[in-house]
């Protein structure tokens, strides 16, 4: 007879208006199979609380509030921005997990986040075979900036495209509404380090009910002023006004971020963030317009309240998904969205090989951005709008969204031992 061992979960990364979806998928699949799975306990602050042996019982959760968490943004569980290097370099850290996981009796490894998490994912997943602790690692997908491989579509991009698209959408309204006398370009700036596609999401603001003059700036694309510039004059000369959606990404040809400020995160990452006043007092100096800017910042990736129903959906079954693949004994995998149509959209669950996913970026192909690099094709239209579709609000109290605060009880440590980050 099997005897049912127990699961960790963790989320990693910045959060999004979906993660918590994920981490229902999870939980509530895991407490489907309590002949596989006895109990499932998440990592204060990611990966953190497994070393730091800072775990939390949530089956001490009612069912009402892990079923909350499929509309409630944010990390439930506490996220973070810690990558562990590889086994050789980190010897002392992966001896750490593998302490806690044997005093809690855990073989499975729930991880969710982008690109860094599923390496970490990936070494995890080799504690088995080169340091002898049955474990499997099953990486569950989650990043704004949809740079994931394989996978059609990360979680958390279709709500942040679909905020951002609205937003673009209604501010340009107000922008037009004032150009006679007033503000005749409003910068939007969005997050988007290496690949463009929430900045993407602006253009679908404009269509063919509602002609807005829009000009994205791209991380694909070298920013070349002199034809930025001209662009934004020809659509102010056009329609008296224009809106800029930029990346948080776009760039000089030498590489430098227009946004860039000296600093860098957790992950060795140049710290951005500054490229909309770049540009807004950019045309300022050249053309004199009036101008307004926006930085978009944590505000599209905690929007729940206005998330993309598709998004919810997917970050759910992937949650799901990773619970049954872990079960069915696999390990060093992801589940996928798989794309089988754009009209109707239709998609199914597959899977990647870890191995295949960790840190490989997917940028926005050539054929998605227009000859001039200012603009969304068609083709990426078709991308784009499935992964915005339908309303999934939350419910609400006295005009407010009610969102749910886990208990999060911590498990009572067994092994006691400090151990330092």
């Amino acid at each position: 007879m099997t005897v049912a061992k127990n699961a960790f979960y963790a989320q990693s990364g910045g959060v999004t208006a979906v993660i918590n979806a994920s981490a229902c998928g999870v939980v509530e699949t895991a407490r489907q199979h309590p002949e596989k799975i006895a109990k499932l306990f998440a990592g204060r602050n990611g990966i953190i609380g497994a070393l730091t042996e800072d775990l939390i019982d949530t089956s001490l959760e009612s069912d009402a509030d892990i079923a909350g968490l499929r509309y409630t943004p944010s990390g439930a569980f506490g996220s973070c921005r810690f990558k562990l290097k590889g086994l050789e370099e980190s010897e002392a850290e992966y001896k750490r997990l593998i302490e806690v996981f044997k005093a809690h009796n855990i073989t499975y490894f729930f991880y969710n986040g982008g690109g860094d998490s599923a390496d970490t994912c990936h070494k995890v997943s080799q504690i088995s075979e080169k340091m002898g602790y049955p474990i499997q690692a099953i990486h569950v997908p989650k990043t704004v900036d949809n740079d994931l491989p394989i996978t059609d579509v990360c979680p958390g991009f279709g709500s942040v495209a679909k905020y951002i698209a609205i937003s673009t959408r209604e501010a340009s309204y107000d922008v037009c509404s004032m150009a006679k006398t007033s503000t005749k370009v409003f910068v939007l700036e969005v997050m988007g380090r290496h690949a463009g596609w929430i900045a993407a999401a602006g253009g679908l603001a404009s269509d063919e009910e509602n002609d807005i003059p829009i000009l994205i700036l791209f991380p694909e694309v070298e920013f070349n002023q002199n034809a930025f510039i001209s662009k934004v004059k020809e659509k102010v000369e056009t329609y008296g006004y224009c809106s800029i959606v930029v990346s948080e990404g776009a760039h000089w040809p030498d590489g430098k971020f227009l946004a860039e400020q000296g600093t860098h995160d957790a992950f060795g990452h140049a710290q951005l963030g500054g490229a909309a006043p770049v540009v807004a007092n950019m045309i300022k100096d050249a053309l004199g317009y009036k101008y307004h800017w926006a930085v978009a910042d944590y505000l599209q990736r905690a929007a729940r309240h206005i998330a993309s129903k598709t998004d919810v959906d997917q970050a759910y079954a992937l949650g799901k998904a990773a619970v049954e693949m872990a079960i069915a004994g696999e390990n060093a995998v992801m589940p996928t969205v798989h794309r089988i149509s754009d009209e109707p959209y239709v998609w199914e669950i597959g899977k990647a090989r870890l191995e295949d996913v960790a840190n490989v970026e997917k940028m926005m192909p050539k054929e998605f951005i227009t000859e001039d690099g200012f603009g969304i094709t068609g083709a990426c239209r078709r991308y784009l709008s499935p992964l915005i579709e339908g309303e999934d609000y939350p419910p609400y109290k006295g005009g407010m969204p009610q969102y749910v605060t886990l208990k999060n009880t911590p498990v009572k440590k067994i092994l006691n031992t400090e151990f330092k980050l």
